[in-house]
């Protein structure tokens, strides 16, 4: 996909009312949940609860990093303070795998040892819980688009919203029929949501904390563009990473031909990679055959 990369310019402060109205919320949720849950002896309204209480957080989180994020560069952080985001997201992410374990864990020991459970107080706080999941999800939105926290806070809200559908339906069967073993099992579901989610997340996070190059640019295609344009030799000693979530960086070492204008060729790869692969942080080394580095590799030092 080397051709279809555009850079896209974001309001940092986009957005930042509509989350702090969205923390709110959800903190005032969960605290309904919990009051709700141990009332009604319900696990999976708990359960809902926690994850609700985990949003409310990691929208916490996200929201001061993307404050801190904001900062401007300067002499102990020369790259700026951008790459607080995707360390935001981690400890969200990890927090969230350790609340399903803990969900799994409560759930079987509830399989093992059952508890009567009011069926008509879970069906009443998750319809409620429903709602707000959806204005939720609504406020952040937008925001969701442009930040990895943001995008990683809204789909916890949408499956909270899952979830509360689930709680609903168990809240339900209990009510008609006494099955009190559903509790338990859509605890079980929600645990696993959470799980997965937070499991099909946490590869894109690490691939930019450990310099990873960009998700639909090839490090070989990038090569071969520089390769192909007139006046270069050769490419050495390349590194293709994400410097931060909306920003995609490039080192290389590049051997130019006989007689050819450093000056000219520099700008000449500049443009032609900002084009075609959306890079916009640059570093190029032009080296000439004679004082080039001694046994270079391609890729890395």
């Amino acid at each position: 996909m080397p051709h279809a990369h555009h850079h896209h310019h974001v309001d940092p402060a986009a957005g930042d009312g509509k989350i702090a109205a969205a923390v709110a919320i959800n903190l005032g949720l969960t605290v309904a949940q919990i009051i709700g849950g141990v009332i009604s002896g319900s696990l999976s309204l708990i359960a809902d609860a926690l994850h609700n209480f985990s949003d409310a957080i990691a929208l916490i989180i996200a929201f001061g990093a993307r404050k801190i994020a904001r900062l401007p560069a300067n002499a102990d952080m020369t790259f700026g303070y951008g790459r607080i985001e995707p360390v935001a997201a981690l400890i969200n992410y990890s927090t969230l795998i350790v609340i399903g374990l803990y969900l799994v864990y409560e759930a079987v020991m509830r399989f093992a040892t059952p508890e009567p459970v009011a069926g008509w107080i879970i069906v009443a706080v998750a319809g409620f819980a429903l709602l707000v999941d959806l204005g939720t999800a609504a406020l952040t939105y937008r925001a969701s688009k442009t930040s990895i926290n943001i995008r990683a806070a809204f789909l916890h809200n949408v499956a909270d919203a899952l979830g509360s559908v689930a709680v609903i339906i168990a809240g339900t069967l209990v009510l008609l029929f006494g099955w009190t073993w559903v509790d338990p099992l859509v605890t079980l579901m929600i645990a696993g949501y959470i799980l997965w989610q937070s499991a099909t997340e946490l590869p894109h996070v690490t691939r930019i904390l450990m310099l990873g190059r960009p998700l639909g640019i090839k490090t070989e295609d990038v090569i071969a563009a520089m390769r192909s344009i007139p006046g270069v030799a050769d490419v050495h000693h390349v590194h293709l990473w994400m410097l931060q979530e909306h920003g995609n960086a490039l080192d290389a070492h590049v051997v130019a031909t006989a007689d050819t204008d450093a000056s000219a060729l520099r700008s000449a790869l500049k443009s032609q990679l900002k084009e075609a692969f959306d890079l916009h942080h640059i570093t190029l080394e032009l080296e000439t055959k004679a004082n080039q580095c001694i046994q270079p590799v391609v890729i890395g030092h």
